[in-house]
């Protein structure tokens, strides 16, 4: 006959519950994303007098916007994944972008591509010196190099630029394009079905339209750096160790993994990375270099890193949603930005919804404020005022990190200084 723990005077405690895991964003989630969104779109302009949220237009100029946004974030995971906080994206863009300037200038459009990689690995060396080499603090040395790029771009500018035709000290002369992938009857097809308006379907359409007209071959490279950077990362013995330094990398060395030598490999690659979205917004979004070009999208590819949980699928999301509100501010001002607000006010109330069942009151109470006073400012106001759409992509940035700020983990090594022989 057993004998019960209590009668023996033994007490066991329980074993404690096995710790919850964080679900991951599948494939399929992300691919049901886009007719999601469009829908949402399509609904959005039925309401609203908003016509060209979801054209073929709109969705071609986001794809520019977010791809330097992208490339950004691409190159902060690779550097975050190994440990190392990079803070400098913003100044090896500002170095792609003089160099995508320089050498498409003087030597053509791919040697324009490949000079501004070349800046933002110049970049990225930098910081990779500071922080895996001398273990200098990584934010101070992200911050020192934003510096240093700005300072430094703007002498190279007075220096190779003024004299040239149409090139002066903050603007180089203009670069040849890149090409552009266009299938011409397949494109005129789907504009007809874009002009009928149809549920939906003209929305599709429009998407499909924009990815088989005048499509620049710089924006399809960069989306298969993502699907290469996921590949490399998360299916590839190298990207194992790789992130093995950005969790333990005490750990990892005593199994001989050589973690100083991955931490550089990984900054140098941030800052090509980097250095790619600078000449993506100097040879697509623009035809030449500009003082003042990236205008922050370097940190608003950080926070879309951020907001991607440091994950490729992710990112593009954050990505995507910080090139479209940009895009809105862009192309139809305060009309696109006011439709706007009545997405982002539905989509506050279903987070507050969704906060009150997992417990979180005091922060479904934030947001659903947040979502009623989004809906009155749509209620009151026609349009947007000009000044303010501007501000759009910094402020759903905020507002972004703010409500993901719960699910987030970063690389549990992320930003701590290493020393070799750490393993002991």
């Amino acid at each position: 006959m057993s004998v019960p723990a209590t009668a023996t005077g033994v007490t066991h405690d329980a074993a404690p519950p096995p710790p919850r895991t964080r679900r991951r964003l599948s494939p399929w989630v992300l691919i049901a994303a886009v007719p999601g969104a469009l829908l949402v779109l399509a609904i959005l302009e039925t309401i609203t007098d908003a016509n060209d949220l979801s054209s073929s237009g709109t969705i071609a100029a986001t794809l520019v916007a977010t791809t330097p946004i992208m490339l950004a974030g691409l190159g902060g995971l690779w550097s975050e994944r190994a440990g190392v906080v990079n803070i400098g994206l913003e100044g090896m863009m500002i170095l792609g972008t003089y160099g995508a300037g320089y050498f498409g200038y003087h030597h053509g459009a791919w040697a324009g591509v490949a000079g501004a990689i070349g800046m933002g690995v110049v970049g990225g060396l930098l910081h990779a010196v500071a922080t895996v080499i001398f273990g200098v603090d990584h934010i101070i040395s992200g911050v020192a190099i934003n510096i240093i790029a700005l300072g430094a771009v703007q002498y190279l500018a007075s220096l190779t630029f003024v004299g040239l035709p149409g090139g002066g000290s903050t603007q180089s002369p203009k670069i040849p394009d890149v090409p552009t992938l266009t299938i011409g009857p397949l494109s005129d097809k789907l504009a007809d079905v874009e002009k009928d308006d149809v549920f939906f379907v003209s929305q599709l359409a429009s998407l499909l339209r924009a990815l088989v007209t005048n499509l620049s071959s710089l924006v399809i490279i960069s989306m298969l750096l993502l699907v290469v950077t996921w590949f490399v990362l998360w299916r590839t013995s190298f990207g194992l160790r790789l992130r093995s330094c950005g969790e333990s990398p005490a750990a990892a060395e005593s199994l001989g993994v050589h973690v100083l030598r991955y931490k550089f490999v990984a900054v140098l690659i941030s800052g090509g990375l980097a250095g790619l979205a600078g000449g993506v917004l100097a040879m697509v979004a623009s035809s030449n270099y500009r003082d003042g070009q990236t205008g922050g999208r370097g940190y608003i590819g950080l926070a879309a890193m951020i907001f991607g949980n440091w994950r490729p699928g992710g990112l593009l999301m954050g990505s995507g949603l910080f090139g479209y509100t940009e895009t809105l501010g862009l192309r139809q001002g305060g009309t696109s930005v006011h439709a706007l607000l009545l997405a982002l006010a539905v989509l506050a109330l279903a987070l507050a919804v969704l906060q009150v069942r997992q417990g979180a009151r005091v922060a479904a109470v934030v947001i659903a404020g947040v979502g009623v006073l989004l809906f009155v400012v749509y209620l009151v106001l026609d349009e947007v005022p000009s000044e303010f759409t501007g501000m759009t992509p910094y402020v759903i940035t905020l507002l972004v990190l703010a409500f993901a700020s719960q699910r987030l983990r970063m690389p549990a090594a992320d930003g701590q200084v290493y020393r070799k022989g750490s393993a002991g």
